[in-house]
């Protein structure tokens, strides 16, 4: 099988600098290690191409003969091979050039810290506390209006009797035995030299001499705390309010938590919301719709009346400009918007069902206009 060219290997243009080579090298050369692909074959024989490739072109002679002869400067078979420069094959274990790449630095640190390195965050220093999540029902009519709740939020706050310091009295700190006061525990696997957060100290490096006996050490301790919250008028299901401040406390003098209230509002028997917009559906009789006359519905602030045309069709709309809800941000007031149904009678009795029968006698094309356009329209289908 012919050999893939080098610098296609590498990920890089042939005119890359030595830079550019080296940090695609790494790049790539952990992405196939086999230490991180256990079992992948196909993993392991990129691997060793990386390594024959990247020790090809970062060493100028090699790369100098690569770029004029391609392959066969390496090739030791054929005619004058080993005369060139760089000629005659010899590449190293890839293993080796992965180990010689990433102990350089001169750090002194394992190859898994030059791998996956960073500064570590400094684990003495204080630490911000967790914020709190809590959802809460409310009604509708709280949700239209505002309202003021008080709620029980059970979460970790300041140890009182150490005030956080986790130490007992005038208990001081000393060097963690554990990992000897660096932070981290390192274990070798393969050849990564893996390091871990002390589990002892959380990677403080020191420990408390004598822990605080009520929060063993924490300086923090569970307890349960009523906040009062305010809900302003116009919010909604989904709408989230922040509590500053009553979150989780801190550790080693942080700042405290905030606390994030996630509402949900129950859906109401008579209106529906739509924005900052109500929707009211309200019956009314027959002879209410035929005849026409006042009414009275409901809003959130209270009864209104409308005014029924004669003739009103079911469906019809009525609006009722600023009963709606007040928009959460300020900007008005909505529209409440009132739509009738005709009801139709049932359970008659025979003197009703007499009156209407005599009332249908009497209708004509004039008291069913629309009924009458429709089948109008329609009576090619009836033939």
């Amino acid at each position: 099988m012919s050999k893939r060219d080098y610098y296609t290997v590498l990920e890089v243009e042939r005119g890359a600098n030595d830079e550019e080579i080296k940090k695609a090298y790494r790049r790539l050369a952990i992405k196939f290690h086999p230490d991180k692909n256990p079992g992948d074959h196909a993993a392991e024989e990129k691997f060793k191409e990386l390594g024959e490739a990247y020790e090809a072109v970062s060493d100028p002679e090699k790369r100098a003969a690569y770029d004029q002869y391609g392959h066969a400067a390496f090739d030791p078979r054929r005619r004058g091979g080993a005369s060139r420069p760089g000629g005659g094959g010899g590449f190293h274990d890839p293993f080796d050039i992965f180990r010689e790449v990433f102990s350089q630095g001169g750090n002194g640190g394992s190859i898994f810290e030059n791998l996956f390195g960073g500064e570590r965050p400094d684990p003495t220093r204080p630490q911000r506390g967790a914020d709190l999540r809590y959802d809460m029902e409310i009604t509708f009519e709280e949700a239209a209006h505002g309202c003021e709740k008080e709620i029980t939020v059970t979460k970790l706050d300041v140890c009182e009797p150490c005030q956080g310091s986790g130490a007992e009295g005038d208990s001081k700190l000393k060097t963690c035995a554990t990992c000897a006061g660096r932070g981290q525990v390192i274990s070798s696997r393969g050849i990564f030299s893996i390091a871990q957060t002390c589990s002892r100290c959380e990677g403080a490096g020191r420990t408390i001499e004598k822990p605080c006996r009520t929060c063993h050490g924490s300086g923090q301790r569970e307890r349960a705390t009523k906040i009062k919250l305010k809900i302003p008028p116009g919010v909604d299901t989904g709408a989230r309010l922040r509590s500053s401040g009553n979150g989780e406390a801190g550790r080693r003098g942080g700042p405290v938590g905030d606390l994030y209230v996630v509402l949900h509002v129950k859906t109401h028997e008579i209106f529906q919301r739509d924005g900052d917009d109500l929707i009211c559906e309200v019956p009314i009789s027959f002879t209410q719709a035929a005849l026409g006359g006042e009414m009275e519905v409901p809003t959130l602030t209270g009864p209104a009346q409308i005014k029924i045309a004669a003739g009103t069709q079911t469906g019809t709309l009525f609006r009722l400009k600023g009963r709606g809800v007040r928009n959460v941000h300020g900007h008005g007031t909505g529209d409440l918007h009132v739509r009738v149904a005709i009801e139709v009678p049932t359970q008659l009795n025979a003197e009703q069902r007499a009156k209407l029968l005599e009332f249908d006698q009497l209708c004509d094309a004039n008291v069913n206009p629309i009924s009458q356009g429709f089948f109008e329209k329609a009576k090619s289908f009836f033939r």
